[in-house]
């Protein structure tokens, strides 16, 4: 069997459950954007050398699968629906208080690009927050079953900024948007 099925020509996918949809559907441009995720995170990984978090890192890949098959599922569908649990959330949620507790993180808003790695989970991270966004614009047209898809990516969102500063705490990276010539306030929490 082929990949090219020639299906999807007309710009129609089927959802789980065969129902057919446009490839310019909502909840396929939401589970599109968890895809798009899953190869950025790859990519962050593949530039980063802290094993810490190119493992927790590779975990988030596969349980994006779940997410994005979780985005997928059509709440009209009688089915069973893929679930995100609270387990994975918390995972997370204990991940990110974890890490802001490291001495040094932080305390300002980062400019990306001073380390190739962080800046990658820094691009991961606002592919994130575009899949939550379309993820919420789902759930709030009543197509989306899972409530934890929107706490998993606002967490994971939270965590991939993390990420970036640890990188760049470990590197001795400076990448504070604020100095001398550049006054302002100064925050510590991801967009």
């Amino acid at each position: 069997m082929s990949i090219a099925t020639e299906r999807g020509d007309h710009g129609q996918t089927s959802l789980p459950g065969g129902a057919r949809v446009s490839k310019a559907d909502l909840r396929v441009e939401a589970y599109g954007t968890i895809d798009e995720l899953i190869s950025i995170l790859g990519l962050a990984r593949s530039f980063c050398s802290k094993a810490e978090i190119c493992d927790l890192t590779k975990t988030i890949q596969r349980e994006l699968f779940t997410v994005g098959s979780a985005v997928a599922d059509d709440p009209r569908d009688r089915k069973q629906r893929t679930a995100v649990n609270d387990e994975m959330v918390n995972r997370l949620t204990n991940e990110v208080h974890r890490l802001e507790s490291t001495d040094g993180i932080l305390a300002d808003w980062s400019l990306p690009g001073e380390d190739r790695a962080s800046a990658a989970y820094d691009l991961a991270r606002t592919v994130c927050r575009r899949a939550e966004r379309l993820s919420v614009r789902l759930a709030e047209e009543g197509g989306l079953a899972d409530p934890n898809v929107l706490r998993y990516l606002n967490r994971l969102s939270d965590l991939l900024w993390l990420f970036g500063r640890l990188i760049e705490l470990n590197q001795n990276v400076d990448s504070t948007l604020r100095d001398a010539s550049n006054p302002g306030p100064r925050w510590s929490r991801a967009w």
